[in-house]
């Protein structure tokens, strides 16, 4: 009877391991058919491969087999994470161009509907490009305060240093040299220190633009605050006197443009090429001078200008095309060193579209010009893009193509003395010659 007993729980015990190693048998034939599938269905997704081959070495060996599931899993979520972080990245810098081209085109716009000329006969340019780092403006001269030449994002500038500095460009006559009709325009920068809880911003101007006669007599000053400009006029009798204010909110941490306009004895201010000032009747100034006035600075405030040119003032283009058979126009500027054409110049940009489109006969060649600075063969290069940035310019603004003509002449048809700053400025400049 034990015999018996014995030899059915035996064969019992055969027969379930039999049926347990039939099934696993059968479990790992699925299993391997499966990743042969698998691998020759989709060869690039070796994680399946991976994951059957996984659970055949848990299933036959689960002593020495090790779970990494936890640590892939780390893994892909890092990956993921990872991958994330870089679309994210992608994304914010796609944003931030987007932003930055609309930002552009706005700024290419509010100069578009401007109504300022800039003058054509430059009297004074200073863009610091040949000054040295930390020393005092070659073509300025001090009152008081102190100022040095700086460098910002890569441009030289003047960097007003002390509180009521106040600084005056070096001129043969330096009490009259204000022609009746004039432009003045510079790039100032502003930093956004001025949002600080804990700073004074009533009391914070960035600088000041005040116009003189020649009995040292204030006729006008324009001031810049962090968010507002402000101007007065006084008039030679108390009852003309006038005054006001403009809410102006500017770029922080970037330059911004300034132009004033005078013609006999309207005088205009703009900022970004929006007008924020306008006086109709004025007595003519004979000279400027710039100042800062702030009463309080933060510890990293930063008073700077660059880019200063005073201009006599406009004729018509058409006036002059007629009578030369060609135009100049200085009001057409470039980044320094390229052939980016400033948001500042569209004002000028659209008159001369406006000119063709009232005489469609009218085709010009649009010739680029450099002064004799640097390499002769890089300033034929930059005068060649410049000259077709131009042409694709008012193309873009509706000039019909087959109307213009680019040509690049580099440095070899000066018009003034290369050896001065103003002669220099005068050579830099755009030529539409009439075909």
């Amino acid at each position: 009877m034990k015999t018996s007993k014995f030899l059915f729980v035996t064969f019992a015990m055969l027969l379930s391991c039999s049926t347990m190693q039939a099934q696993f048998g059968k479990a790992l034939g699925k299993a391997i058919e499966n990743a042969a599938k698998n691998a020759t269905v989709r060869k690039a997704e070796q994680k399946t491969d991976q994951a059957v081959n996984k659970t055949i070495d848990k299933v036959t060996d689960p002593n020495t087999y090790k779970d990494e599931e936890s640590d892939e899993n780390k893994s892909s979520s890092n990956t993921q994470t990872g991958n994330d972080q870089s679309s994210s990245t992608s994304a914010t810098a796609t944003n931030a161009s987007q932003t930055s081209q609309q930002s552009a085109k706005a700024l290419e716009m509010a100069y578009a509907k401007s109504d300022f000329v800039p003058g054509d006969e430059i009297i004074f340019e200073d863009d610091q490009s040949n000054e040295k780092m930390g020393e005092f403006p070659s073509m300025w001269d001090l009152l008081s305060g102190n100022a040095e030449i700086a460098s910002v994002d890569g441009r030289k500038c003047i960097n007003i240093t002390d509180r009521a500095t106040v600084i005056v460009p070096l001129m043969n006559d330096m009490k009259n040299y204000l022609p009746d009709v004039f432009t003045l325009e510079l790039d100032f920068y502003v930093n956004d220190i001025y949002k600080e809880s804990d700073y004074n911003k009533s009391t914070a101007q960035i600088f000041w633009l005040q116009f003189y006669n020649q009995q040292d007599n204030e006729i006008a000053y324009v001031k810049f605050a962090w968010d507002n400009i402000g101007w007065e006029y006084y008039a030679p009798s108390e009852e003309s006197r006038r005054s006001g204010s403009a809410d102006f909110t500017y770029k922080p941490n970037s330059w911004n443009h300034l132009a004033v306009s005078f013609n006999k004895r309207a005088f205009k201010v703009y900022i970004n090429g929006v007008r924020t000032t306008n006086i109709p009747n004025m007595v003519a100034p004979n000279r400027f001078r710039i100042e800062n006035r702030g009463s309080d600075r933060a510890a990293n405030h930063r008073d700077l200008i660059s880019n200063v040119r005073l201009a006599k003032g406009a004729v018509p283009l058409y006036d002059r095309m007629m009578s030369d058979g060609k135009f100049i126009t200085y009001g057409i500027t470039f980044d320094v060193g390229k052939s980016t054409i400033k948001p500042e110049s569209m004002g000028e940009i659209n008159r001369i579209v406006a000119l063709m489109n009232e005489n469609p006969s009218l085709k010009f060649s649009v010739e680029g010009h450099t002064d004799n600075t640097g390499n002769a063969s890089s300033n034929q290069t930059l005068s060649e893009a410049r000259s077709q940035a131009v042409v694709d310019k008012l193309v873009e603004n509706g000039v019909a193509a087959d109307r213009l003509k680019a040509a690049g002449k580099g440095q070899t048809s000066p018009i003034a003395d290369n050896g001065t700053d103003e002669g220099r400025a005068k050579n830099r400049r755009v030529e539409f010659m009439k075909l």
